[in-house]
């Protein structure tokens, strides 16, 4: 298991997307949301995405994807 703590920037177009309820269901990790904030035109969460290592690295490979820019804050931890 590892947790990596990440800001995820999301545009207009798609701050309204259940992202983090994606998250959970198809990729199998666990975000902790640390700080936020959304509005109507643009939103930003800093979190702590937590499951293991090949499934977070997928996770954040999928959020890219779809047009969320995800900037890692420090270190990753491994447990």
């Amino acid at each position: 298991m590892i947790e990596v703590r990440v800001k995820l920037t999301f545009p207009e177009d798609l701050v309204r997307q259940p992202f983090m309820a994606r998250l959970v269901r198809e990729h199998e990790v666990e975000p902790n949301i640390r700080r936020a904030n959304v509005d109507d035109s643009e939103g930003w969460i800093v979190c702590e995405i937590t499951g293991e290592a090949g499934k977070v690295d997928d996770a954040l490979d999928w959020l890219r994807s779809q047009g969320i820019r995800v900037d890692l804050l420090g270190d990753v931890v491994e447990g």
